[in-house]
């Protein structure tokens, strides 16, 4: 008896002690929280919020803290926001990320300092070809691979001249790239406009009409693309030329446009719809919580919490073991709303891309619906420039 009481004493004392010592999972999020941009920022902090609400706050048992840190949409601040924290708030993860130009401004603080680098959203062709690194992973895409997808669509629809607007800075650059990679039929006008200063676009549209191509294809993210679409029918463009886009309709901006664009057609690697569990609740939860529709901005976020979860589990709270933690999370075993998928040898999804449409739902709301899938278990160009391998 005295034995038996012993080891559940001692077992008693070295519980206790795990728990006193349980290093807390602290996690850093940069993304835009104010100004015209700030609507999406805050869109993906929501979701971060939720997928730590479905896991209980924890991770491993561990108690998790965020630190949520404002770039202001521009790349000195993005990089200081980022060096605190690595410096000051030493944490194990830096993710988040809206802007391509902000990330790249960020990336050598955070790969080979310690924490390991998610990018929620961004994903500019460097850090995916020659520039990838064993501690940076992607919960989204590499961006030239939607804009790859609508060229695809572009050619089954028959399109035979295009017309190209986008803004200036790495993400525009990298949207046009992947358009103009996979069209088949001739580009007979080009504008890559001022960003973010330029929200004016009345002498690119004139261009437009006066070029009289079979269509138009934009990419113009956060209060952008609601100016375009707005101009665009303004402009008595709307119905005449038919307008395809990437990044630019979203849950934010659709109740805003008003039936501006029903029915309109765009790639994108998730939708509200898609079918299966992880998904439906993440959209009911997240539209129970915040009244809207989950941006794909959002669903990437959500998914960012689950792959770091993933990794935490792996080494039940271990946060020493990066090279554990590092194969966990190449592993890609974590509930994603787009359903299975896996990594490359870059650390970017290999994973499905689809034609999404701008319909009403039951209840009136517009939203954003599968069509059909237009690529399948897609890899991204830059993989290949890419010497890493596991």
């Amino acid at each position: 008896m005295r034995k038996i009481l012993f080891w559940i004493s001692a077992s008693a004392l070295l519980i206790i002690s795990q728990v006193a010592t349980a290093e807390t999972v602290k996690i850093g999020f940069v993304t835009t929280l104010t100004g015209g941009a700030g609507a999406i920022g805050n869109d993906m902090r929501d979701a971060v919020e939720l997928a730590l609400d479905h896991l209980g706050r924890k991770m491993a048992g561990s108690d998790v803290k965020m630190f949520y840190e404002d770039d202001t949409f521009k790349p000195d601040v993005g990089k200081q926001k980022t060096d605190k924290l690595v410096k000051k708030n030493k944490v194990h993860f830096v993710s988040g990320y809206i802007w391509s130009h902000v990330l790249m401004a960020s990336r050598n603080s955070v790969v080979g300092k310690g924490p390991f680098m998610i990018s929620s959203n961004a994903g500019p062709g460097p850090v995916a070809g020659k520039l990838c690194h064993e501690d940076f992973f992607s919960t989204s895409w590499q961006n030239d691979q939607t804009t790859m997808a609508m060229g695809e669509v572009l050619n089954q629809l028959g399109i035979k001249t295009l017309y190209i607007m986008a803004p200036n800075y790495a993400a525009g650059k990298n949207m046009v790239a992947g358009v103009t990679r996979t069209f088949k039929g001739n580009i007979v006008g080009k504008d890559m406009t001022k960003f973010p200063a330029q929200i004016d676009f009345s002498a690119e549209l004139a261009k437009i009409r006066s070029a009289k191509p079979d269509a138009v294809f934009v990419f113009y993210p956060g209060k952008h693309g609601l100016q375009i679409i707005k101009q665009y029918a303004q402009a008595g463009l709307q119905g005449k030329i038919p307008f395809y886009s990437a990044f630019t309709v979203d849950s934010l901006n659709l109740p805003r446009l008003k039936g501006l664009a029903e029915g309109s057609l765009m790639t994108q690697f998730w939708a509200p719809d898609m079918d299966n569990a992880v998904n439906k609740r993440f959209v009911a939860d997240y539209r129970k919580m915040t009244g809207r529709y989950p941006t794909f901005y959002a669903a990437q976020s959500y998914d960012t919490i689950m792959l770091i979860n993933s990794a935490v589990e792996a080494v039940n709270g271990d946060l020493s073991n990066k090279a554990a933690m590092r194969t966990a999370m190449r592993k890609a075993n974590f509930p994603s709303v787009r359903g299975p998928f896996k990594y490359g040898n870059n650390h970017f999804p290999i994973q499905n891309f689809y034609l999404r449409k701008v319909i009403k739902d039951s209840e009136g709301n517009f939203t954003t619906s599968i069509v059909k899938t237009v690529y399948t278990n897609h890899q991204d160009t830059y993989a290949k420039n890419c010497k890493m391998s596991w």
